[in-house]
């Protein structure tokens, strides 16, 4: 007869392993989910910011107030749809992640919004 003694030491470490693994990547998805939420409100500040803009000018432009805004919120304005004619913005803004556990380059969220102005017609 085998001696089987110390088995379940491996079992127990392989299990651990498995435990920590998984730990981690559930951590790693909550760090991209708040990342995503944190990008999609600073895209939606900034489009609100730039159609602001279109609709009440203060001499600025668009882009500009929308990158500002986006900037305060801790993302980078990326791409911004919003000429001085139109009568809406379409704003893109990235947040980084930062490396993950399990990723170890860095990552960044990104999310576009779109603002539109409805403006009631002079008489």
């Amino acid at each position: 007869m085998r001696c089987e003694r110390g088995s379940i030491t491996v079992v127990a470490a392989a299990v651990i392993a498995v435990i920590v693994v998984t730990t981690m990547g559930v951590a790693d998805v909550g760090k991209a989910l708040v990342a995503r939420a944190h990008a999609q409100q600073a895209a939606d500040a900034a489009a609100l910011a730039a159609a602001q803009e279109l609709a009440l000018p203060t001499g600025r432009v668009p882009a500009e107030v929308a990158g500002d805004l986006a900037a305060r919120n801790g993302a980078t304005l990326t791409a911004c749809t919003c000429a001085s004619t139109a009568t809406g913005a379409v704003v893109e803004v990235r947040v980084a992640v930062g490396s993950l556990l399990l990723v170890p380059r860095a990552l960044s969220a990104t999310a576009t919004a779109r603002a539109v102005v409805d403006l009631p017609e002079q008489p």
